[in-house]
C-alpha cells in the first residue's frame, strides 16, 4: 500500500527506541503503570475466591475505584498542564503505592477503609493517564512517537494476556494480601522510572472562575478547534458504549446458550488480545497516505464483535471477528494517540487527553448498565443489531470531518478549495505564525 508522503525531519531515525536510556524508562514506568491497573480487579477477584472479601464487597471496591479513576482524570490533565507532567505522573504513582498498601491493611476486617482506598488507587490511576500522554509527547521526538505509542500499546496486550495465568500462579504460593502489595510496588515503579520530560512553556490562562474549572475549559477549548479530535472521540464512545458493552455481557451468554462451552468465551477474548498484538506491531511501521481514514476503518471492525455474536455463525469465524476487532483497535489507537500529540497545542496536552479518557472510559460503565435492560426489553436480536449498526456507522460518519483523513487541522484555505493537504502541508501551515493559519474557537 502507499505510504504517506513525509519529509525529512518526519522519517523516524534507525536508531531503535529501546536502546534510548529515556525512553526505556519512560516505557517501563507506563508498563509498571499498566500492569498495576490490570493487577487490582483480578486480584480482588482471587480474594473473593479465598474468602478474604464477599462478592458484595468486591462489586463496592470495584465501584469506587471506578470513580476515583473517573473524578481524578480531569484533574490530572490539569496539574499536568500547570506544573509538569513527571511531577503529575510521580505524584499519582505513590499515592496508589500508598492506597494500595491501606487497602491491604484494610482487607477482610475494614470494608469502608477499604473503599477509600480503592478510590485513592483509582485516583492515582486516573490522574497519571493524561499525565502520561503528554509525557511521550516530552520524552520522544515526532517522528518516533508512532513507533513509541505502539511499544505501549504492546506492553499492555502482552500483559493482559500473559498476566492472569502468572499471577493466577503466583496466588498458589503467596497470599493475596502480599499480591495487593506487589502492585503497590509496580505503583513506586511507575512514579520513579519516568525521565523529566521538556516543560511546556505556555501558562493556563485564567478567565475569572474557579481556577480549576476555567483551566479545564481551557482544554474544552483546544479540543473544539480540532474537528477530527471530537468527531473520532464520539466513535470512540459509540463503539465503547455499543460494541464493548456487547462483548461483556452478550458473549458470556451466547458462548454458553448457542455453543454450549465457556471455550469459545476464552477463545474469542485472546484472539481480540492476539489481534490486538498484531494490530500494535503493523501500526508500529506502517504510515499509510490517508491515516485518519485507515484509523477509523479499523474502529469499525470492531462491529465484526456484535455482528458475530447476531449471526449462528460457526465458533471459529465468530473467534476471527475478533482477530479483526482486535487489529482494528491498535489501528485506531495508536495514530490516534500520536495526532492528539502533534496536532494539540503542548501546553494543553494534558486536559485534552483528560478529555479522551473521561469521555471515552466514562461512558463505558453506562453502556453496561444499559444493555442488560435492553435486552430485557426488545431481545438479544435486536440489541446485537443497533450495536453492530452503530460501531459501522459511528466511524464512518467520524471520516465526514474536516481534517479526518489525516487526523491533522487543514487550513481555511484549503477547505475553502475543498482540497485536502498533505501530511508536508499540514507541518509546514502548523509552523507558521499564529494568525495565518487555522484560527482558536472560543
Amino acid at each position: 500500500m502507499t505510504s504517506a508522503p513525509t519529509g525529512p525531519e518526519e522519517t523516524p531515525p534507525r536508531r531503535s527506541l529501546f536502546r534510548e536510556p529515556s525512553f526505556l524508562r519512560f516505557w517501563a514506568g507506563t508498563t509498571a503503570s499498566g500492569l498495576a491497573t490490570w493487577a487490582l480487579p483480578f486480584v480482588l477477584g482471587l480474594a473473593v475466591l479465598d474468602r478474604t472479601i464477599g462478592a458484595a464487597a468486591l462489586g463496592v471496591l470495584l465501584a469506587t475505584r471506578t470513580a476515583g479513576f473517573l473524578l481524578a482524570v480531569p484533574l490530572g490533565g490539569v496539574l499536568a498542564d500547570r506544573y509538569s507532567s513527571r511531577r503529575v505522573v510521580a505524584l499519582s504513582g505513590v499515592t496508589a503505592a500508598v492506597a494500595t498498601v491501606v487497602l491491604t491493611i484494610g482487607s477482610g476486617t475494614s470494608q469502608p477503609l477499604m473503599a477509600a482506598a480503592a478510590a485513592a488507587v483509582g485516583a492515582g490511576q486516573g490522574a497519571c493517564r493524561p499525565a502520561f500522554q503528554a509525557l511521550t509527547a516530552e520524552v520522544v521526538d515526532p517522528a518516533r512517537r508512532q513507533r513509541a505509542n505502539a511499544a505501549r500499546t504492546l506492553s499492555v496486550r502482552v500483559t493482559t494476556l500473559v498476566a492472569p495465568g502468572l499471577t493466577a500462579l503466583a496466588a498458589t504460593a503467596v497470599d493475596t494480601d502480599a499480591l495487593l502489595l506487589l502492585t503497590g510496588v509496580l505503583w513506586l515503579m511507575a512514579a520513579w522510572l519516568p525521565p523529566a520530560g521538556r516543560k511546556n512553556t505556555g501558562a493556563p490562562t485564567r478567565d475569572g472562575g474557579m481556577p480549576f474549572v476555567s483551566e479545564f475549559t481551557e482544554g474544552l477549548r483546544e479540543a473544539r478547534r480540532h474537528p477530527w479530535f471530537l468527531a473520532g472521540l464520539a466513535a470512540l464512545a459509540t463503539v465503547i458504549t455499543t460494541g464493548y458493552s456487547a462483548t461483556g455481557v452478550l458473549l458470556p451468554l451466547i458462548s454458553r446458550d448457542r455453543y454450549d462451552t465457556e471455550a469459545v468465551l476464552a477463545a474469542a477474548l485472546t484472539a481480540y488480545t492476539a489481534g490486538a498484538l498484531l494490530g500494535a506491531l503493523l501500526v508500529g511501521r506502517w504510515r499509510p497516505r490517508s491515516q485518519g481514514f485507515w484509523a477509523l476503518a479499523g474502529l469499525a471492525c470492531y462491529g465484526f464483535a456484535p455482528l458475530g455474536l447476531l449471526l449462528p455463525l460457526p465458533a471459529a469465524l465468530l473467534v476471527a471477528g475478533y482477530v479483526l476487532a482486535g487489529i482494528g483497535i491498535e489501528l485506531f489507537n495508536v495514530p490516534w494517540f500520536t495526532a492528539t500529540q502533534r496536532e494539540v497545542a503542548p501546553d494543553k496536552l494534558a486536559r485534552v487527553s483528560a478529555l479522551d479518557f473521561l469521555v471515552s472510559y466514562g461512558l463505558a460503565p453506562l453502556g453496561l448498565a444499559l444493555i442488560a435492560p435492553a435486552m430485557t426489553l426488545v431481545g438479544n436480536f435486536w440489541v446485537l443489531v443497533v450495536c453492530a449498526v452503530a460501531c459501522f456507522a459511528a466511524p464512518a460518519l467520524a471520516a465526514l470531518a474536516p481534517g479526518a483523513r489525516h487526523f491533522a487541522q487543514p487550513t481555511r484555505v484549503e477547505e475553502a478549495a475543498g482540497r485536502t493537504p498533505t501530511v508536508r502541508e499540514v507541518s509546514s501551515a502548523r509552523s507558521r505564525p499564529e494568525g495565518t493559519g487555522e484560527s482558536h474557537e472560543g
